[in-house]
């Protein structure tokens, strides 16, 4: 970079000779400029604060051997608890015909104080010159050490606010049946929905309507083991509007669709969601799920918490019934899971 020097930071000294005029900074977008009109006899000038971000800022040059340009946040109660961390770039230019930029290199800066950051550039101006600060990003630093987190929307931010348009738009879909073009039976009712949707997210659905199969003629789907209500919750799930108490009360029938119709996230979000209640009276339940399913962490989770934790001598009853029923693998599996924690005394 042209004009930059390493020297050590002068003491700053304001002037009595430090003038009221030339302090405004104008301001757009993420660019700030300095408009300073005359630096002759003058060795220290401030800028008027001038806001960025949540930030009010502030500028200040002095004149010694170099030109040291100094960049704050104006002290406030927000600056001190809510330091700014700046990603920035200045330029100094003069005003006349040869308009010789002077650019520092990016710097970023956790910026609490008028010493936080001196910029020293090797040369003297006189006269007229613009001083431009481009912010390429703008940081919250946490004092509870946080990640930080930027003032401006970021890609994260943008993805998230189209996700939420989208899940919007689905909603009205579903809800208000906005050009549905398939009818779902279930044991007690009848749905609406859109042949697209159930398509992108099931290819058991997909194969139903790409093959000359019953479902594509009709447009009609048979879903005779479920009811209206967990039925609907599938397709709020599909559709991304599901609530959390909805999903609570249907998982064990959105399990049973997700393993039909292949639908391996949420498969995957109903096993996590079994293994957190597991309790005396559903360990065997949960159990024969996981077995009928093949879900191996919710099958681990249910024998350690049987054997491991020693939870099957308090249902030594039902544990007789059960094994009158199931089947004959898990049986085998689950005395070797006894003979794998019993150790002879």
């Amino acid at each position: 970079m042209r004009g930059i020097v390493e020297t050590s930071r002068p003491t700053l000294i304001i002037s009595p000779a430090s003038s009221m005029v030339d302090t405004k900074v104008d301001t757009i977008s993420r660019l700030a400029q300095w408009r300073i009109d005359n630096f002759g006899p003058c060795t220290y000038k401030r800028s008027d604060p001038f806001k960025i971000g949540i930030w009010n800022w502030q500028l200040s040059v002095e004149k010694n051997r170099c030109l040291y340009i100094r960049l704050f946040p104006e002290p406030s109660r927000l600056s001190k608890e809510q330091p700014p961390i700046a990603k920035f770039i200045i330029r100094v230019t003069t005003t006349g015909t040869n308009r010789r930029p002077y650019i520092s290199p990016i710097h970023e800066r956790l910026l609490r104080t008028s010493e936080d950051f001196v910029w020293p550039v090797d040369s003297t101006f006189h006269g007229r010159f613009i001083i431009d600060v481009e912010f390429l990003d703008l940081q919250v630093y946490s004092v509870n050490g946080e990640e930080a987190s930027s003032v401006w929307p970021n890609d994260g931010m943008l993805r998230s606010s189209a996700s939420e348009s989208i899940l919007r738009c689905l909603s009205r879909m579903l809800n208000d049946s906005i050009d549905v073009d398939v009818t779902i039976n279930t044991c007690d009712g009848t749905l609406k929905a859109h042949k697209a949707i159930l398509s992108a997210s099931s290819p058991v659905f997909h194969s139903m309507f790409l093959h000359n199969l019953q479902e594509k003629e009709s447009s009609t789907i048979n879903i005779q083991d479920m009811s209206l209500e967990s039925c609907t919750a599938l397709l709020s799930y599909l559709y991304g509007t599901i609530v959390q108490e909805d999903f609570w009360k249907h998982r064990l029938a959105l399990l049973g669709a997700a393993n039909k119709y292949a639908i391996s996230n949420l498969k995957d979000l109903c096993e996590e969601s079994l293994l957190e209640d597991i309790n005396t009276s559903n360990v065997l339940e949960r159990l024969q799920e996981a077995w009928l399913y093949q879900l191996d962490k919710l099958k681990k989770g249910c024998l350690t918490y049987l054997f491991d934790f020693g939870k099957i001598y308090d249902i030594r009853d039902e544990v007789n019934d059960f094994f009158r029923s199931a089947e004959r693998e898990l049986i085998q599996e689950m005395f070797q899971e006894v003979l794998t924690v019993w150790k002879p005394a």
